[in-house]
């Protein structure tokens, strides 16, 4: 076969060199689930530690599992998440393009630079072994075309016979050192010659992973420890081409509990899922840091950190061997931290919509109910039950006014709202203050502490035992008139 030498040389003076320079490389298949996150997280950080360059690539080459509109959802996750990129299909770059798909041309070249080098082979056994399902056992393919002579080859595929090119697996051991795992050495009896070209002409996953980490210069490679298993066959094909081999990080799964990883089929959250369900971006990514991986030295103690605090300390030695646990209730206290830090005007930016969901009153001032919730919320997603009172008061058991603690009982409360009611009545301006004011001074007069009045007054003018936010600021929201009304609603239940 004759070689274009000069097509590979100036593929090689493309290469950008002298930085660190990672990649996330996703499949598009419809979602970003926890661990891809966390993938993604792990190879921005890398290369911004070590002020590299971040590569978004699109490995769309299995047509078979591509979904429509799965590469916006990769997209506006980065957007989202703050994984800004340096080089990818939408800005370009030195070593593009930077879609798999578009790259077809490449593959077939160095298959055949391979085979030359002795690295791969023909094959015309008409069985087309594709990359191993995990789990499944691997059967090694053995036959005799790595025999056959160079004219027997070409004779053969002159005459249109369909063949596949396969790794030559040499003889002996394979060595290769992991950042988390260190150094790991298997027979090479163990691997199998690889399909790396199918009949059609298009690579396998693991081929074209090799070529375009190494035409775009990547010098730190982020994957799941699932595919340690591959690493020494892609040591293999880096020692066959005569390339630098680059940093293999590999990071073990994130479980849904001991024994099972987590999965979208099995109903485990994808990012969007989360989103969906009231978790802040900036407390999701915090939260995967961390599954799988600890700061170290001054930093050790410490939970929440922003995206560039974690570019400033996340270093690889902090990377577990140990599969991580995603617990949604560790998520949630991180997600009630980062809610409570917001600024009062963007807490209540984000709190509308969910507010909105249950308050249609265009008279209730949104704005004040997100006041009282921010410091009692946990997810966005709870608001909506939470404040639904707002908008109508909800049928309630008299029960809820008996309170052992405020010291009420059913005819007490009927007493506190029937000497509350005309001083409300009287009461102007209708200002949180004077409404505080006036009820503490009652309270006082009528010799009550105040939980013995204000107990029944919030239950009359909420109707449940929870409330975010007390008797005061409740009245306050819902204005004169409609405090008024729940007041004598409620001593209609009580009498």
């Amino acid at each position: 076969m004759l070689i274009d030498h000069a097509y590979f040389e100036a593929q090689e003076a493309r290469i950008p060199r002298g930085k660190v320079r990672t990649r996330f490389a996703p499949s598009p298949t419809g979602y970003m689930h926890v661990g891809n996150l966390r993938t993604a997280l792990y190879t921005w950080l890398i290369a911004r530690r070590a002020g590299g360059t971040f590569i978004l690539r699109i490995e769309d080459t299995d047509q078979g599992r591509y979904v429509e509109g799965a590469v916006d959802v990769i997209y506006r996750t980065m957007k989202e998440c703050g994984l800004t990129h340096d080089e990818g299909p939408d800005v370009g770059g030195p070593v593009a393009p930077y879609i798999q798909s578009e790259r077809r041309d490449t593959y077939g070249k160095y298959a055949q630079l391979l085979v030359s080098l002795g690295g791969a082979y023909y094959c015309f056994c008409g069985k087309e072994e594709e990359d191993s399902a995990e789990g499944k056992e691997i059967k090694k393919h053995v036959c005799s075309c790595p025999q056959l002579s160079e004219e027997e080859v070409r004779r053969r595929i002159d005459a249109g016979e369909p063949y596949v090119i396969r790794q030559k697996i040499p003889t002996g051991t394979t060595t290769f050192h992991d950042a988390v795992f260190g150094d790991i050495t298997v027979d090479n009896d163990t691997l199998d010659d690889q399909v790396l070209l199918k009949s059609d002409g298009l690579p396998t996953y693991n081929f074209a992973n090799v070529i375009d980490d190494h035409l775009m210069g990547i010098t730190h490679v982020v994957r799941g420890s699932e595919y340690l298993s591959s690493a020494p066959k892609y040591n293999l094909l880096y020692q066959a081409f005569g390339w630098e081999i680059p940093t293999y990080v590999h990071c073990s799964p994130v479980m849904r509990d001991a024994q099972n990883k987590m999965s979208k089929r099995h109903g485990d959250p994808s990012y969007e899922d989360l989103k969906a369900q009231g978790y802040l971006t900036e407390a999701i990514l915090n939260y995967v840091a961390l599954l799988g991986w600890s700061p170290k030295g001054e930093q050790a103690e410490q939970e929440i950190f922003s995206l560039s605090e974690l570019a400033q300390v996340f270093d690889m030695t902090g990377i577990s061997k140990s599969p991580a646990i995603f617990d949604i209730a560790k998520l949630e206290h991180f997600n009630a931290v980062y809610l409570r830090a917001l600024p009062a005007e963007q807490f209540a930016a984000v709190a509308q919509p969910y507010i909105h969901e249950s308050v249609k009153n265009e008279a209730i001032d949104t704005a004040e109910i997100a006041a009282l919730l921010q410091a009692r919320c946990e997810k966005l997603t709870e608001i909506p039950e939470k404040v639904d009172f707002f908008d109508a008061l909800p049928d309630y058991d008299r029960a809820f006014y008996t309170n052992k603690k405020s010291k009420t009982d059913e005819a007490v409360s009927l007493d506190m709202l029937t000497k509350t009611l005309p001083v409300l009545e009287s009461l102007a301006p209708w200002t949180a203050e004077n409404i505080h004011d006036t009820l503490i001074a009652l309270a006082e007069q009528l010799g009550v502490k105040n939980a013995t009045l204000m107990w029944p007054l919030r239950i009359a003018v909420a109707g449940k035992l929870v409330t975010p936010g007390g008797a005061v600021e409740i009245c306050h929201i819902l204005g004169k008139e409609e405090t008024l009304r729940r007041m004598r609603r409620g001593i209609e239940v009580l009498g």
